[in-house]
């Protein structure tokens, strides 16, 4: 199995542009919205807890997000339940509501992806590795904790494998000019 640095490392060689990356912060979370919409029926109570295909995806991601990085992961469970539980209260309505909720925000969410993708002047990563459906979402988590100042070592070793964001590079190569 591939590790946190390699999946990470991969997904971002083809995210090194900030508008691009900023796209992501926009577009994955309403595309993950989306498909838990989606995937919200059918559904059924089963000790008082609400089963669909949502919930089976989310948690068979969240064991894989886990296995790949505890505190990833751990944060990946609270997103992968805020975004079951803003799927199931969309899908909730009528047909109609359960379907337009889910095909916009789906639809609304990849026109915001390939906006980002013009700017990197780069295809998705999923077109050459399906895997990246499932590291979109851990990648914005992991770029917000960045910006945020955590898990520098794990930001540093992508950068290695991949280069750094262009706006880092540029802010680099400014301070170190005028030392």
């Amino acid at each position: 199995m591939k590790t946190l640095i390699d999946q990470l490392s991969k997904y971002a060689e083809y995210h090194r542009d900030p508008r691009n990356i900023a796209t992501h912060f926009v577009g994955i979370p309403l595309i993950v919205v989306s498909i838990a919409v989606l995937l919200s029926r059918p559904s059924f109570e089963l000790f008082g807890i609400i089963v669909s295909p949502a919930v089976a995806v989310a948690l068979i991601s969240v064991v894989y997000y886990l296995m790949l990085d505890l505190f990833f992961g751990f944060l990946m469970t609270i997103v992968m339940f805020l975004s079951i539980w803003a799927g199931q209260s969309l899908a909730a309505g009528t047909t109609e509501s359960w379907l337009g909720w889910g095909i916009g925000l789906f639809v609304v969410g990849w026109i915001i992806q390939f906006i980002g993708h013009y700017y990197e002047g780069k295809k998705p990563a999923f077109v050459d590795d399906i895997m990246g459906l499932v590291i979109g979402p851990l990648f914005v988590v992991a770029e917000a904790m960045f910006l945020l100042g955590l898990r520098k070592e794990v930001q540093m070793e992508i950068e290695k494998r991949a280069g750094v964001v262009k706006a880092r590079n540029l802010n680099t190569h400014t301070s170190s000019s005028t030392e």
